[in-house]
């Protein structure tokens, strides 16, 4: 099965992303619970961060993203991907649309909408089966917009919060592009122009934005 080889921008064998793996590197783990461990690490060790908007080619390499404290859906994503194919577990990108409906006015003033896209989330296979997650909201986060973190059993796919612990409709997926075997960073930057027509408008010229 492919899926578990390093790229350019899952970069496993680096000093960054075998130091987050080294304790998971033991047989007395299964690869079950490495993923679920693995999982958890990536969601709350970064803090969820959608206000930088980067298309440089270096920012998405995983061990670029290991060494910052905090990052946004795809950074997280790939960050999760690179270490889980390190442990041999096979993991995808996958990427789609999606809508905020709670705390979004800030959204709006700096993208000019509450749709974000492309919003990453992680592919991987256990016992033949492929399950989706999101490691994007970090524990701390949740807390705040009193929203239940997603949590991950190694058995059923984790990837959606469709409502707050008030029963208010927080976030819906839009639209899904799929997967990918590895970060298609053209499309990204395709999508993201055809999207955010204003950022682009006055910055076409840039690579990274912070807003």
């Amino acid at each position: 099965m492919e899926y578990l080889s390093p790229t350019y921008f899952f970069d496993y064998e680096t000093d960054e992303i075998q130091q987050i793996v080294s304790e998971f590197k033991t047989n007395k783990l299964t690869k079950k619970e490495k993923a679920k461990a693995l999982y958890l690490k990536v969601r709350d060790s970064w803090r969820y961060d959608p206000y930088h908007l980067s298309f440089s080619k270096k920012k998405y390499k995983a061990s670029t993203i290991a060494k910052k404290t905090k990052g946004h859906c795809v950074d997280k994503s790939i960050l999760l991907i690179t270490c889980l194919r390190s442990l041999e577990i096979p993991a995808r990108l996958h990427l789609g649309k999606v809508k905020n409906h709670i705390a979004i006015e800030r959204l709006i003033e700096k993208f000019g909408t509450n749709e974000l896209t492309p919003h990453g989330m992680v592919n991987l296979c256990l016992n033949d089966k492929w399950l989706k997650l999101s490691p994007a909201f970090n524990k701390s986060l949740c807390k705040i917009y009193n929203v239940s973190p997603l949590e991950f059993d190694g058995e059923n796919s984790s990837f959606l919060q469709k409502y707050n612990d008030q029963g208010n409709l927080f976030m819906e997926y839009i639209e899904d592009y799929g997967h990918f075997e590895d970060v298609p960073l053209e499309f990204m930057i395709k999508i993201a122009k055809e999207h955010y027509p204003t950022i682009f408008d006055t910055n076409d010229h840039k690579t990274e934005f912070r807003l």
